[in-house]
């Protein structure tokens, strides 16, 4: 396992530094100018290089680039152009709720996808399959922001069981009940597609694992159909299912921005869109390399548990 790790973590560290130096041009091709939104329209040529110069705009992209890298290798990435405060105050403030909402959120996308994928695979049940695949195909088909909407609609405004956005008065952890009827729309509209995806990969992959020769020899020896599928046949499934959820978990978190949005969820998603309509660039470029170490080290830790689960992949990664 550790000739396996040292393996993948050079690839890890170029992914890591091709990111920051992509995040770091694109952010500096958008139009705008942070120093001109700072100034204010009526701002003087003069006041607005005056700005420039001191936020470190006027220097070379070159020296941008790595003195903003520095801050990031000893954990200061810097301050706010117009939010206020420093970055990581700001990111601290809003992670934990965004914790909360994907973690939710892919619980219930994982607890989906092992319910309904051995039912959808093992059933001999014609409705059953058509309304499992109507069902799976609408969760995949329609998108978050508007899945999000018909949600507040049925559930907050036409029948009102569950509050339609926001955050309790007195905080997440003041009372976890209301807590989780604020959190209950977001996290099932995040986990939706997500499950929906994975149910439907674990249901074909135990489709293909039933027509096995052991499986078969199994079911002609007598034993149950499901305990087969339930004991054996997902078992084998699972490794390759976790690398499929890895992936997934960087979809989830890309939904969040819009979920969290649409749902008025103080998290990372709404701090990302106030810093991109006022083209914080210091804030935006955190959370996007945030992102992606994010993405690329659940990647790193799917394929872990992939290798342990299937000794294959761990042998063949240490030749």
């Amino acid at each position: 396992m550790t000739a396996y790790l040292l393996r993948r973590l050079p690839s890890l560290a170029l992914v890591l530094a091709a990111a920051s130096v992509l995040i770091f041009a694109v952010i500096r091709l958008v139009p705008g100018d942070p120093a001109t939104a700072l100034a204010g329209a009526n701002a003087t040529p003069e006041a607005v290089e005056a700005i420039r110069a001191e936020l470190g705009l006027d220097r070379p992209w070159v020296t941008q680039y790595f003195a903003w890298l520095g801050g990031l290798l000893t954990f200061d990435p810097g301050r706010s152009y117009l939010i206020g405060g420093t970055i990581g105050s700001l990111i601290t403030e809003s992670l934990g709720n965004t914790l909360l909402l994907a973690s939710s959120s892919l619980f219930l996308a994982v607890l989906t996808a092992l319910v309904l994928g051995p039912l959808w695979a093992g059933t001999r049940k014609p409705w059953l399959e058509h309304l499992l695949t109507g069902i799976n195909t609408l969760a995949v088909a329609v998108p978050t922001f508007v899945m999000g909407v018909a949600l507040i609609l049925l559930l907050g405004v036409l029948v009102p069981v569950l509050p339609s956005g926001g955050v309790p008065r007195d905080g997440l952890l003041a009372n976890p009940s209301i807590t989780v009827q604020y959190l209950l729309l977001p996290a099932v509209c995040l986990a939706l597609p997500i499950g929906a995806v994975l149910t439907r990969y674990v249901a074909e992959s135990l489709r293909t694992e039933m027509a096995q020769p052991y499986v078969v020899t199994a079911l002609a020896a007598g034993v149950s159909r499901r305990r087969v599928l339930l004991r054996h046949a997902l078992r084998n499934v699972l490794p390759t299912s976790l690398t499929v959820l890895g992936l997934q978990t960087g979809a989830l978190l890309g939904g969040a921005v819009l979920v969290e949005f649409t749902f008025s969820w103080p998290g990372l998603g709404l701090l990302i869109e106030r810093a991109i309509t006022g083209r914080d660039y210091p804030v935006v470029q955190v959370l996007l390399i945030l992102s992606v170490v994010v993405f690329a080290v659940l990647q790193l830790l799917t394929d872990v548990a992939h290798a342990l689960l299937d000794p294959r992949v761990r042998l063949g990664g240490a030749r």
